[in-house]
C-alpha cells in the first residue's frame, strides 16, 4: 500500500478550487434570475408593474448575500495562517500610520 503524505494535495485540488470560484459566479446569476422570475410571476398574478422591480431587488439582494457568505468563508479559511511563523512578517506591513 503506498504511503500518503498528509501535506500532499489531492490530484484534482486545482479543479475543485476553480469550481468553487465558478460556483460563486453561477450562484450570483441564478439569484438574480430567480428574483426576476419571481417578479414576473407576481406582476402577472397581481397586475402591478412595480412587483417586477421588487423581484429584481430581491434577486440582487440574494446575489450580494451570496458574495458576503463567500467572503466570510474565505476570511475564515485564511484565519488559520494568522499564527503561522512564515506569515508573521506580513502581519503589520500595512498598519503604518506615519503620514
Amino acid at each position: 500500500m503506498p504511503k500518503i503524505d498528509k501535506e500532499e494535495k489531492p490530484k484534482y485540488a486545482k479543479v475543485i478550487e476553480g469550481a468553487d470560484g465558478l460556483s460563486l459566479g453561477i450562484s450570483i446569476v441564478v439569484a438574480i434570475l430567480m428574483g426576476i422570475g419571481a417578479g414576473l410571476l407576481m406582476r402577472s398574478a397581481f397586475g402591478y408593474d412595480w412587483l417586477l422591480w421588487l423581484g429584481v431587488f430581491w434577486g440582487v439582494g440574494g446575489a450580494v448575500m451570496n458574495i458576503y457568505k463567500a467572503y466570510k468563508k474565505q476570511v475564515e479559511s485564511y484565519a488559520e495562517f494568522k499564527d503561522d511563523v512564515r506569515y508573521k512578517k506580513y502581519e503589520n506591513q500595512y498598519d503604518d500610520d506615519e503620514d
